[in-house]
């Protein structure tokens, strides 16, 4: 007898438990124990659902690393009870959360699928229901008894992505998440199409939940004309250890030498500073332009093709771990859990 998925629902905010009030059109959440009585469909699934919220629920725009730990520690308590989870999570700062639980949970054998929506689930032409019937039915796929995905995702849409992979690219069109670096792991049609060939291939190791985050970090974004006292009054935070600094292209800066000269200083004084494009696809490539030459020569961090949001994780995820700056520059050009390309 095949035995039959269990799934569990965890909410923690977001458009998708909303319900609009009658009388003054406003946005209220809702008792999410009482999903089915809003989508009766999650009953014709090949899976059982059970449902738990997080306490109390939040906006994802509060959403934030100590929140990301008590995530981790719900799919962590329930991980031997259940088959899979889906997580329904405000889309604005999605991607942030996916790509932190992607480093959190090494050794995932079971799918952890974010997903959510642009409408309330109460809305006529709400994008809720489809998300997150599909959502449940990717959590509960499985092959040879084993779950197909195991990997933590993000499905919107009509579509799966590795959620580290991902970053939101519209605020009010259904089509709200992008992954250009990365094709998706599966798409929703008449049929549901698991593209394996792209899923993160595990190991049978025993699962470990790091919840030990350094959020000691920041993010700087280059743009032509920047001051000089601006960038020096930015690297001065007091305690800071890590930062993404967002480039123009494949990795390029200003080569002013008090632009490289400031950079150089912070690295010498043990800031790690990783360079990430600015731009939606693609990857960095220091050296190609005269541009980034220098800003290879003086220690820059590749962030490859990695996401914005997934490097500010990854940061946050290997600071408590390398202390050393050759050994944490080792680890983060290198993929942990598929976040960035290998070649």
């Amino acid at each position: 007898m095949n035995h039959k998925p269990n799934i569990l629902l965890l909410y923690t905010g977001g458009t998708i438990g909303m319900m609009r009030s009658s009388q003054t059109g406003s946005l209220k959440p809702f008792n999410f124990d009482k999903l089915l009585r809003k989508i009766p469909e999650i009953k014709l699934l090949d899976c059982s659902v059970e449902t738990i919220s997080l306490h109390p629920p939040i906006d994802s725009s509060n959403m934030c690393p100590t929140h990301w730990i008590a995530i981790a520690e719900l799919i962590e308590s329930n991980y031997d009870k259940f088959d899979g989870f889906v997580v329904l999570h405000g889309s604005d700062t999605m991607s942030y959360t996916s790509s932190a639980l992607s480093f959190m949970f090494e050794n995932l054998e079971k799918p952890i699928v974010f997903t959510g929506s642009q409408l309330p689930i109460g809305d006529l032409r709400t994008d809720a229901k489809e998300n997150l019937i599909t959502a449940i039915q990717i959590a509960a796929l499985q092959k040879n008894g084993k779950a197909v995905i195991q990997e933590v995702s993000l499905y919107f849409e009509y579509k799966l992505y590795r959620a580290n992979r991902t970053t939101k690219i519209n605020a009010e069109q259904f089509q709200a998440f992008a992954s250009l670096n990365y094709p998706p792991l599966a798409e929703s049609g008449v049929h549901l199409k698991v593209f394996e060939e792209n899923i993160l291939k595990r190991d049978e190791s025993k699962l470990k939940v790091h919840k030990e985050l350094d959020t000691c970090i920041g993010l700087l974004k280059i743009f032509p004309g920047i001051r000089p006292d601006f960038i020096k009054h930015y690297l001065s935070t007091p305690q800071l250890k890590g930062l993404v600094l967002e480039t123009f292209g494949s990795g390029n800066a200003p080569s002013e030498d008090w632009f490289v000269n400031t950079l150089e200083t912070s690295i010498k004084s043990g800031l790690m500073i990783v360079n990430v494009t600015q731009c939606s696809g693609g990857s960095v490539a220091m050296g190609q332009y005269e541009t980034s030459e220098r800003l290879k020569q003086i220690g820059l961090i590749s962030g490859k093709d990695i996401t914005t949001e997934s490097a500010l994780a990854k940061l946050m995820f290997l600071l408590p771990r390398y202390k050393d700056a050759k050994d944490f520059k080792i680890n983060f050009e290198r993929a942990v859990c598929g976040e960035i390309s290998e070649n």
